[in-house]
């Protein structure tokens, strides 16, 4: 698949069939991922790859985290927004809500508990960072994990980053034994898209460029 082509079709998937990706497939995928570029080449990213019943277990953990601590998906801001993002984010959810309306579920449950599951995707991959580095390095692990997204579609596989099990570090460090002085960056359900369910047609729109780009010639 070309590169272009897996840019301007690729879409957050939220529905997967519950056939399992092979694990050499999935490292093919981490080794065009690691090929992407960092700080002086640190390479800091982790993977913990967690598929079949440990993906289970640690759905179960995370979605009875989420029932006790009943945390949220959220932007994540420190101070109020602009409207220009609060304006897309609204649109969001009036836009994908009726997808979801078909699957006999409310938005917050389907996306809150939805993610605590990997929407059911057969593998789960959850970035870390060592505290060693600096929160700069984030921008290193965000520039892996676009490459994660494209190089999982030309494998025909649908991906979705799930940033709301941050808020459940310490049961997923529990649960897959990850170290304290690893921080949890993302995770992200990996699979192949389930093509029946009406949320996996939806597809966010992207504001117009001029809103996001200033020229100086």
């Amino acid at each position: 698949m070309e590169l272009l082509q897996a840019v301007k079709e690729r879409k957050s998937t939220r529905a997967f069939l519950s056939n399992p990706v092979p694990g050499p497939v999935v490292e093919e995928i981490l080794q065009y991922v690691i090929h992407a570029p960092s700080a002086i080449n640190l390479q800091p990213w982790e993977f913990t790859v967690v598929m079949g019943e440990e993906r289970e277990r640690l759905s179960r953990r995370l979605i009875k985290a989420y029932r006790e601590k009943n945390i949220s998906c959220s932007p994540g801001n420190v101070k109020p927004l602009a409207d220009t993002f609060n304006r897309r984010g609204i649109e969001c959810v009036k836009l994908m809500t009726p997808y979801i309306s078909k699957l006999g579920a409310t938005f917050d449950a389907f996306i809150n508990e939805g993610s605590c599951n990997f929407y059911g995707a057969p593998v789960a991959i959850i970035l870390t960072l060592d505290n060693a580095f600096s929160k700069a390095r984030l921008v290193d692990m965000g520039i892996a994990l676009g490459y994660l997204i494209l190089v999982a579609h030309s494998y025909g596989l649908g991906s979705c980053p799930i940033g709301l099990i941050n808020a459940y570090e310490d049961d997923i460090k529990d649960v897959l034994n990850i170290p304290e002085h690893k921080s949890v960056v993302i995770g992200v359900a990996l699979g192949y898209p389930d093509p029946s369910s009406p949320v996996n047609t939806y597809k966010s729109p992207r504001d117009s460029l001029d809103n996001f780009v200033r020229w100086f010639d």
